[in-house]
């Protein structure tokens, strides 16, 4: 279906850090997907097209466009299919997630409730129209929102322990990227170089080529005297500090 097929496009842009190619991929399937009239497949494109303006720093538009998808969506949860589900929890995730890096405190904690909700309603993890949704994917946004809200040791406290075993795999490296951020924001350099490194192990071309994982290890080179393992690290995935070091 060509609304799916820009999804994916929308998704793995986003991943490089091509935001705006990205937006242009998200919103051309979000066209197709008007045009189905498919409730879910509607609502699963809003998300990605929500998740690309995220991207891009329009955040207030992203939670407006995901908020009002999922209002679409909730005349329809009396008996939901659990495509249905996945799709309505994850655009609140993207809600939560838009508004903490609105700095929107507020409104973070209403929609990651929501999304809660939703994945308690799901029963388990899984992997429908390509979401992740479950609890475990709610978790890791937990994480990630705590981070954004400059509250490291919180992201620490919920990331590091949690098991995402059930999740796919770009889930897993994503949270380890996560956790790796918040680790290194309370300075435990050694622990956040770890993290990469293990992620690296099952997602390899995620962790090299991801925007955020490339900022991270670019920041560690720039402190003094970093681990040989980041400079190893570096290498693999073509990251220079600037400076007169390299």
């Amino acid at each position: 279906m060509t609304a799916y097929a820009h999804q994916l496009a929308a998704l793995f842009l986003t991943k490089l850090g091509e935001g705006d190619l990205a937006w242009t991929a998200a919103s051309r399937g979000l066209a197709a997907a008007n045009a189905s009239q498919d409730h879910v497949v509607i609502g699963s494109l809003s998300r990605s097209a929500a998740h690309s303006l995220a991207a891009i720093g329009e955040y207030a538009q992203a939670r407006g466009l995901a908020a009002t998808a999922a209002q679409f969506l909730e005349p329809r949860l009396g008996k939901p299919t659990p495509q249905l589900l996945s799709v309505y929890g994850s655009l609140h995730l993207v809600c939560a997630l838009a508004a903490a890096r609105n700095d929107d405190r507020a409104s973070a904690a209403t929609h990651i409730a929501e999304a809660d909700a939703a994945a308690q309603r799901l029963g388990a993890d899984g992997n429908h129209l390509w979401t992740a949704f479950g609890p475990t994917n709610v978790s890791i946004h937990k994480t990630t929102i705590a981070i954004e809200l400059g509250a490291a040791q919180r992201a620490i406290a919920i990331g590091a322990p949690l098991d995402t075993s059930t999740v796919p795999v770009e889930r897993q490296v994503r949270h380890a990227i996560e956790t790796a951020r918040a680790l290194a924001r309370w300075n435990r350099i050694d622990d956040a170089l770890a993290t990469l490194l293990d992620a690296e192990v099952i997602g390899p071309d995620q962790v090299r080529y991801h925007r955020l994982s490339r900022d991270l290890v670019r920041d560690i080179l720039t402190r003094p005297r970093p681990p040989r393992l980041a400079v190893e690290l570096s290498d693999r995935m073509g990251v220079r500090p600037a400076g007169p070091r390299w």
